[in-house]
């Protein structure tokens, strides 16, 4: 269900079949490791929890693995009403607790995938020491975790915000550039948090047994991606559905690359089960398109008698702003790619929403 422009668009709806079979399709022969073990999920109510934990209910229930899920998460009652279907689901259970001072649950897990604490414009405007203990206290607490819970693999969903800003002539930023976000910058906490987190990974697996594997992750679209936030894709297609004009607040040159939440599921389990541990790879789509071609997109997909206003004009000469992975490594060295182009990725993501 969605309702008007400046209401939450919310749903509880699963995901389609065709979206998590073709998840299972790509990686159905990693999950044999799995069968009969615990996997420990941070993160889990948001957009990449939300995907990795009906993905791995779906393969669970296809394969018959008989393995189990525990996803922490700081208010378990929301999560159950944000999304019955999963929290319902008898291999995954809930526990409520803070990323950061969580109490350990007995037992071995072989495998965690810390997720917690996503990009947010809020949080980085109006916490970000908030932003910054859950990402480094959260970190440590939970490689503690995974050291005293004897696990295996542990996957850690990093940013392209590493890299701080990408320079303009720069089309496609790799994992070898060594540039870093500006430290005397309030705008830089999310990328110097999260190459603290990639940083505490490299001395927790130096010097034990543990496998850390880095995702460095970049920008998205599909379904539980919420749309009344700070993301552009998210509130183009708010605006498409809701009939309204699509506004740019900025001049629409900055460039942009978005990975359907599907192939993001699919890359992920890959690099839990098969990346090398500390062997960074870039997460994302190597399809780059403007803001103002993405809101044309968009609306071309969805409504296209739509109208767009850009707020404002390009400065001449001015450099582009980017933020587009390459992605060269995950390609050669993993066999993924991407399988849902960006207009087939908006039709989806809408669709989930109950646009038809």
């Amino acid at each position: 269900m969605f309702g008007d422009k400046g209401n939450s668009f919310l749903t509880s709806a699963r995901l389609d079949s065709t979206d998590l079979q073709l998840m299972l399709d790509q990686t159905a022969g990693l999950w044999e490791e799995v069968r009969e073990k615990r996997i420990f999920i941070t993160g889990g109510t948001g957009f990449f929890g939300c995907w990795l934990m009906e993905s791995f209910a779906w393969a669970n229930q296809n394969l018959g693995l008989h393995a189990s899920a525990t996803m922490l998460t700081r208010d378990a009652a929301a999560f159950v009403r944000k999304a019955p279907h999963i929290s319902a689901d008898p291999s995954i259970h809930l526990l409520e607790g803070d990323v950061r001072n969580f109490s350990f649950p007995d037992g071995d897990y072989a495998y965690v995938i810390h997720a917690a604490t996503e990009a947010s414009l809020h949080q980085t405007e109006n916490a970000p020491l908030e932003m910054m203990t859950t990402i480094v206290d959260g970190t440590r607490h939970i490689l503690e975790f995974a050291r005293v819970r004897g696990t295996r693999k542990l996957l850690l969903t990093s940013s392209g915000a590493v890299y701080g800003k990408q320079p303009s002539d720069l089309a496609h930023i790799p994992e070898s550039y060594m540039g870093g976000p500006d430290s005397l910058h309030a705008s830089s906490t999310y990328g110097e948090c999260k190459r603290m987190a990639e940083q505490m990974c490299m001395l927790y697996a130096t010097h034990s047994e543990l496998e850390c594997k880095i995702a460095r992750c970049f920008a998205f679209v599909g379904p539980y991606l919420p749309l009344d936030t700070h993301f552009a894709i998210g509130n183009f297609i708010r605006d498409a559905i809701a009939g309204t004009t699509i506004n740019i607040q900025g001049d629409g040159t900055p460039m942009r690359s978005y990975l359907y939440a599907a192939d993001l599921a699919i890359w992920l389990w890959t690099m839990l089960f098969r990346a090398p541990s500390l062997r960074a790879y870039n997460v994302g789509s190597e399809e780059a398109v403007s803001i103002l071609d993405l809101a044309r997109e968009t609306a071309s997909v969805l409504r296209p008698d739509l109208s767009i206003r850009v707020d404002k004009q390009p400065t001449p000469d001015a450099p582009i702003l980017r933020y587009v992975p390459a992605t060269t490594c995950a390609r050669e060295e993993l066999g993924l790619r991407q399988h849902i182009d960006l207009r087939e990725a908006i039709q989806r993501t809408a669709k989930w929403y109950g646009y038809e």
